[in-house]
C-alpha cells in the first residue's frame, strides 16, 4: 500500500502530515500528487469527501518551498466557490505548511478590504480567494497575477452552478500561460470540459470513481410524504423532520439539514428551536462573522443541528457528521451527491434522509438517473402522525390565516359547501326577506293613518305661519321621506311619481324674509 513517504513530498510537509494523523493517501491523492509534483496539469474527478483538498495542497507547498514572494504578486492562486470552502483550504494550508516559512492571504467577502490589502502588499506565496473578491482587488489596482506559478480551481462544477465561469475565464487570461493548472471537481459538466480544453495543457486525467457516485458508507433513505392539503405541506414536512430526528435518538449526534431556499432555512431553524432542538441556520445572507461562528459551534459540538442552504453543501470538511437530512429535494441532481457527501467521510458510517412530496417527482427522477439506481424507500417514523396532528391548525385558525370566514364562504357559494347547507341558507334568506317586508308595511300604514288624522284636525283655511329655513328643510325632508314610503306602498302611483295632493297641504312661502341675492340686478347698466 502506498504511503505519503513514497510520494516525494518535502520532509517538512511529511512531518506535518504525520502529526495530523495521516499515513496512507486516498486514491485521488496517490494518483494526483506525483503528477502535480512533476509540473503537469491535472484534471481530478472524484466524489466529495475523498481528500481532493490535500491532493493539491501538499504538492503546492512542496513546489513553493524554494523561492520568495513579491509585493502584490502572489506565487500561487487557489480559487474556491464559497467563503466556507476558501476558509477550509486556508486551514489545511496552515496545518500542512506549519514547518515552512510560506505565507498566505485569504480574500473572501464579508471581510475588510484594508486588512486584505496589508497582506497582499507584504507579498504572499499562496493566495486563496473567491472569484468575486479576487476581481474586486484586481480592479482596484491592488493585485497583479502575472507572477502566478500554480493555479488551482477547486469544486469547478460548483463554480458553474453559481455563475462564476465568466469570472474564471477572465482570471485565467490574467495569469501567465506558463502556469501549472490543477483542476478538481466531483462532476464534469460539458461547460466545465470546455474550460479544461481551453486553458489546460495536455492534462493528466485522474478519475478514481465514476462521476457523481455516492460513498458506499452512506445509508440512504427516501421518505415519501403525501400532504393532507397543499397549504399544509410545509408544516407537515417540518413535523416529519422532527419525527425522523427523534426516531434516530442518540445515534444522531449531529446533522446537517439542507433547504433549497434561504427563507426556508430560517423558518426550519426557528421551528426546531421552538420544539426544543439545538439548531442554528447558515446561509449566504448572514454576515461572514456569524457564519464562521456558527460553523465553529457545529464543529466543537455546541450546535447539534445545522440548517443550511447549498452554500454549505460543498467542501465543508467536518468528519464526524452522523446524519444529513434533505428537507427539500435538490433541484439540481448533482447537489444531492454533494449534500449527502457531508456524512460518511473518511470511511465513517453515515445516514442520509430525503423528504419528498409528489411535487418533487421530476427532481427525484433526475437524481435516480444520475445515480443509475433508485433511492431506497423508507417508512415514516411512528411519532409522525401525532406530530403532524399537533402541527395541523384547526379550521377557524386556518380560515383566518387564509383571509376567509365561514360566513363569506357561504355567501359566495364555494364549491366546498354541502348541498344541505345551501338549501338551509336559502330558506333563512327567504324568511328574513318576508319578515322585513311585513315590518315595512306596518310602519308605512301607521305613518299614513297619523297623516290623515292631522289633516282632519286642521281648519279648512289657515293663515300661513312664519317659519325659519331650518324648519322648512326639516319639513321638506319629512315630506320626501313620506313620499318615498307612499311610493313604495303604491299609494301615490295613480297621481304620478313624486306628486302630492296640493288641496290637502297649505302653501308655505318664505314669509317676510327675502334673500339678498334675489334683490340684486344682474343686467348691465347702459352707459
Amino acid at each position: 500500500m502506498t504511503k505519503f513517504s513514497d510520494l516525494k513530498l518535502d520532509p517538512k510537509v511529511l512531518k506535518a502530515v504525520a502529526e495530523a494523523g495521516y499515513e496512507n493517501p486516498t486514491p485521488i491523492q496517490a494518483q494526483a500528487i506525483p503528477e502535480a509534483l512533476e509540473g503537469r496539469d491535472v484534471l481530478g474527478i472524484a466524489q466529495t469527501g475523498t481528500g481532493k483538498t490535500a491532493s493539491f495542497t501538499l504538492p503546492l507547498i512542496t513546489r513553493l518551498a524554494r523561492g520568495r514572494a513579491r509585493a502584490r504578486m502572489p506565487r500561487s492562486l487557489v480559487l474556491a466557490p464559497t467563503r466556507e470552502l476558501a476558509a477550509q483550504v486556508a486551514e489545511n494550508f496552515d496545518i500542512y505548511a506549519k514547518y515552512t516559512k510560506l505565507t498566505k492571504a485569504l480574500l473572501i467577502g464579508g471581510v475588510s478590504f484594508a486588512e486584505q490589502d496589508k497582506l497582499i502588499d507584504r507579498g504572499v506565496d499562496v493566495l486563496i480567494a473567491t472569484p468575486g473578491r479576487l476581481l474586486d482587488h484586481f480592479e482596484r489596482g491592488k493585485l497583479l497575477l502575472t507572477g502566478v506559478e500554480v493555479m488551482v480551481v477547486d469544486e469547478a462544477d460548483r463554480m458553474l452552478d453559481m455563475g462564476f465561469i465568466p469570472d474564471i475565464e477572465r482570471i485565467f487570461q490574467l495569469t501567465p500561460f506558463t502556469r501549472q493548472t490543477l483542476f478538481f471537481s466531483a462532476t464534469m459538466a460539458p461547460e466545465i470540459e470546455r474550460i479544461t480544453n481551453m486553458f489546460l495543457s495536455n492534462p493528466v486525467r485522474v478519475e478514481v470513481a465514476r462521476q457523481a457516485t455516492t460513498a458506499e458508507t452512506i445509508e440512504q433513505k427516501l421518505i415519501e410524504l403525501s400532504p393532507t392539503r397543499r397549504d399544509r405541506a410545509f408544516s407537515e414536512k417540518r413535523a416529519m423532520l422532527r419525527s425522523l430526528i427523534a426516531a434516530e435518538g442518540d445515534a444522531c449526534s449531529n446533522a446537517i439539514i439542507f433547504c433549497n431556499r434561504k427563507i426556508d432555512v430560517d423558518v426550519v431553524a426557528k421551528s426546531l428551536a421552538k420544539h426544543g432542538f439545538n439548531a442554528a441556520p447558515i446561509h449566504g445572507d448572514l454576515d461572514q462573522s456569524v457564519r464562521m461562528r456558527t460553523l465553529e459551534g457545529f464543529r466543537d459540538g455546541s450546535i447539534r443541528l445545522l440548517i443550511a442552504s447549498d452554500v454549505a453543501a460543498r467542501g465543508l470538511d467536518i468528519p464526524a457528521v452522523s446524519h444529513v437530512f434533505n428537507f427539500d429535494v435538490p433541484s439540481h441532481s448533482e447537489d444531492y451527491v454533494h449534500r449527502i457527501g457531508r456524512t460518511g467521510r473518511a470511511g465513517r458510517k453515515g445516514k442520509a434522509f430525503t423528504i419528498a412530496t409528489p411535487a418533487d417527482e421530476k427532481y427525484l427522477a433526475a437524481i435516480e438517473h444520475l445515480l443509475q439506481k433508485p433511492l431506497p424507500r423508507g417508512e415514516a417514523p411512528e411519532g409522525f402522525a401525532e406530530a403532524a396532528a399537533e402541527a395541523r391548525p384547526d379550521r377557524k385558525r386556518s380560515e383566518k390565516s387564509e383571509g376567509r370566514s365561514t360566513r363569506s364562504r357561504s355567501r359566495r357559494g364555494d364549491k366546498g359547501d354541502k348541498p344541505a347547507d345551501k338549501a338551509s341558507e336559502k330558506v333563512a334568506d327567504k324568511a328574513r326577506a318576508e319578515r322585513a317586508e311585513r315590518v315595512e308595511a306596518e310602519v308605512l300604514e301607521a305613518v299614513a293613518q297619523e297623516a290623515a288624522a292631522e289633516v282632519e284636525a286642521k281648519p279648512a283655511r289657515e293663515e300661513p305661519r312664519r317659519e325659519s329655513r331650518s324648519d322648512n328643510r326639516a319639513d321638506n325632508r319629512n315630506d320626501s321621506r313620506n313620499d318615498n314610503r307612499n311610493e313604495k306602498s303604491g299609494e301615490g302611483r295613480s297621481r304620478g311619481r313624486g306628486r302630492r295632493d296640493r288641496d290637502d297641504q297649505p302653501v308655505v312661502g318664505m314669509g317676510d324674509h327675502v334673500p339678498e341675492f334675489l334683490m340684486r340686478e344682474f343686467r348691465a347698466k347702459a352707459s
